[in-house]
């Protein structure tokens, strides 16, 4: 996918539309001085770049892409934050920092990948004594899910759920919009037709049922 296209449909900028339930589920944890935050699955850094506005942090993202990372990258350098935000290439199934590095994990859509428990049992040891565990995660489950914050060993500080629209309304539609814009443009060119209908395959899935799609932050501290 080129680099230009990518450019014009600016995912991030969507995404950033989302950044007020970051910084909700942020202000639901005890205020910390100069933090050392993980952010695990960063990706292109949307929460990152957020947190470190939030806080006088220091946060390293994770991230196996290195195409987004090296996205984040450049909005660190952008936004002034290179001495205290960094990112390494790091798969979620070989994170090596030593035990007890953290006061926050933070982890939006990626636990998934690892599954809940296990990403809560695996990610513990990385957090510092008392340390917190912040999941945004999709909504099912969610009391088996807080049952399990309990018995792997941490006590849930807070959670809630994002509005049952919020993703269709905040991301999904405007994107499709914007997809819409580029496609009566280059509506000729084949490549740039595949490309457009795979992002439109993913916001039709949304737009048949937007409930399934909800999501929920889940704040914990390491007990």
């Amino acid at each position: 996918m080129s680099k230009d296209l990518l450019s014009e449909i600016d995912q991030d900028h969507f995404r950033e539309r989302l950044n007020k339930y970051t910084r909700k589920a942020f202000q639901l944890i005890p205020r910390l001085e100069k933090p050392r935050i993980l952010d695990i699955g960063c990706g292109s850094g949307v929460p990152t770049i957020e947190l470190a506005k939030l806080s006088n942090s220091e946060i390293i993202g994770i991230d196996i892409n290195q195409t987004l990372l090296d996205k984040l990258n450049r909005k660190i350098e952008e936004e002034g934050f290179s001495r205290r935000v960094k990112t390494k290439r790091c798969s979620l199934f070989e994170i090596d920092f030593p035990n007890e590095s953290f006061d926050v994990i933070w982890a939006e859509g990626s636990i998934w990948i690892i599954g809940f428990d296990k990403g809560l049992k695996e990610w513990r040891r990385l957090l510092k004594p008392n340390g917190f565990l912040v999941v945004h995660d999709e909504i099912k489950n969610i009391s088996n899910k807080l049952n399990k914050i309990s018995s792997c060993g941490y006590k849930v500080i807070n959670h809630f759920s994002l509005p049952e629209d919020a993703w269709w309304t905040e991301y999904y539609k405007p994107l499709e919009i914007r997809i819409r814009e580029i496609y009566m443009k280059c509506k000729n060119n084949s490549e740039t037709f595949k490309i457009l209908r795979k992002y439109q395959n993913e916001i039709d899935m949304v737009k048949r049922n937007p409930k399934e799609h909800c999501s929920a932050f889940y704040i914990m501290q390491k007990s």
